[in-house]
């Protein structure tokens, strides 16, 4: 016999296999040609139902809500924290419609009865873990739902109907423009970032995350709710210019708390559902932040 059978080792334990070499993608830090077939892919869906069918939207818009809750589940188990990811879902799609055919009032009482039903199903498990993920079984609800729910509040404001779309619809227009400020802020940033970025705004948090880039997500979003609300809302300019101002600090405050949630976590990425940009709720950050202070000010300064 030879060594390795002498000893009980077998080849694969004599020689270990090599890793897998990681893909350096640069300062970009991710793989820009999954990412923007993804983003190209998710905007055409997104398009395509706000100008054809616009059930078709809250239907994307509820699924987003039903993923994402799974993907806050499957991230906070790292911790121990268990959430009740039934009576979540169904309470998040419960508020995306009531939002959209009753308005802010009644999703304020779905967001409550939801929060009372998920307190109540909890009480199945035990004593054990009760308040930790009632806890964080509420937080989720308020921060993926209910706050996710403002995009049904914005599409309303086109008529509470089933039927139609496109640009002449006050909603559609709101949800396009919602979109596409977040979006500059997004690109204006990491162009910016990647070229110009030295100083870190949070090294702790998101050390990727530099001044410079700001300013690039500054002046790209700026620019773009000026233009959005003043050629396709038909609204004054200065709304314009504090949606981007608005758009700008929301988005980055809300990239900054998931950075906070994946770190406390201890995971990179929410999962991998999106090729090239990892969870859903990775890049629905951004949006969350922004939606509610949108909404806002669209429907008080724009289409009121």
């Amino acid at each position: 016999m030879d060594d390795i059978s002498m000893s009980g080792a077998t080849p694969a334990d004599a020689v270990p296999a090599p890793e897998p070499a990681k893909k350096d993608h640069g300062r970009a830090g991710r793989d820009l040609k999954a990412a923007v077939g993804s983003a190209v892919v998710l905007l055409g869906a997104i398009a395509a139902s706000l100008f054809f069918w616009k059930p078709a939207f809250m239907l994307i818009v509820a699924a987003a809500v039903v993923v994402a809750v799974w993907e806050m589940r499957k991230g906070l188990l790292a911790k121990d924290i268990d959430l009740p990811e039934q009576p979540l879902m169904v309470g998040g799609v419960v508020m995306v419609v009531v939002a959209y055919v009753s308005g802010a009032a009644a999703l304020v009482t779905a967001t409550a009865v939801s929060a009372l039903v998920i307190m109540l199903w909890l009480l199945r498990r035990g004593v054990d873990g009760y308040v930790k993920n009632a806890t964080a079984a509420v937080f989720t609800l308020v921060y993926v739902p209910f706050v996710g729910s403002f995009v049904a509040l914005l599409l309303a404001e086109g008529g509470k109907t089933w039927t139609g779309g496109g640009l002449d619809d006050d909603g559609v227009a709101g949800i396009i423009t919602f979109i596409l400020v977040t979006i500059a802020s997004d690109i204006g940033g990491y162009v910016a970032g990647v070229l110009f970025g030295k100083h870190p705004m949070a090294p702790v948090i998101s050390p990727k995350k530099s001044w410079e880039g700001f300013a690039g997500s500054a002046i790209s979003c700026v620019a773009a709710g000026w233009a959005l609300v003043v050629f396709l809302l038909d609204g004054p300019w200065w709304a314009g210019i504090c949606l981007g101002l608005i758009a700008v600090v929301m988005a980055t405050l809300g990239d900054l708390c998931e950075s906070v949630i994946k770190r406390d976590l201890g995971i990179k990425d929410m999962s991998q559902i999106i090729p090239g940009h990892g969870g859903l709720m990775d890049r629905l950050d951004s949006l969350l932040a922004t939606i509610a202070p949108v909404w806002l000010l669209l429907h008080y300064a724009v289409f009121s």
